[in-house]
């Protein structure tokens, strides 16, 4: 059952990103810059259609290694994961659920990525400051993910050992 809910925080957060993706790279410069000296001056930089590519890229490849398991599992491809979660397990669930808000919550940081390099670039109409607490906050919530799948994995083979005496 909740992994139904993390399949849909998952799906809204593709949707996002590509809005994110699509909406900034429409209001970026042609010469994106990502070094900045004290004075403003732009230190290094990379073409447009390179954000555009190289984050659409990273897109892909985290959701594909992200997806990647609990596909595997919901489709029993993966006999070895499957028989560890069976269905009925409620562990399967969870295990389900945490895979797909994880990757709601990777998409969700290349949002905010996306939207930081809009916000260095685009000075004068938004100010990066004011999203500090979103870009420190990012980091604190998927490690924090990463901690809960350490507790979920420790709770079922605690339930194993438990169920084999």
């Amino acid at each position: 059952m909740y992994y139904r809910f993390g399949k849909v925080f998952y799906f809204f957060s593709v949707l996002v990103f590509l809005f994110a993706l699509l909406y900034f790279y429409a209001a970026l410069p042609e010469q994106i810059g990502f070094r900045f000296d004290d004075q403003g001056i732009l230190l290094r930089d990379f073409a447009k259609s390179t954000f555009f590519y190289g984050l659409a890229f990273g897109f892909l490849v985290l959701n594909l290694v992200t997806i990647y398991t609990p596909k595997t599992l919901e489709t029993k491809a993966n006999r070895k994961l499957h028989r560890l979660f069976p269905i009925g397990d409620p562990y399967r669930d969870y295990l389900l659920a945490w895979f797909y808000s994880f990757g709601g919550w990777v998409n969700a940081s290349l949002s905010l990525a996306a939207l930081f390099v809009h916000a260095i670039n685009n000075q004068e109409v938004i100010s990066a400051s004011a999203y500090n607490l979103w870009f420190l906050l990012m980091p604190v919530v998927l490690f924090v993910w990463v901690g809960a799948l350490f507790v979920l994995l420790f709770k079922k083979f605690k339930s194993t050992q438990v169920g084999i005496n």
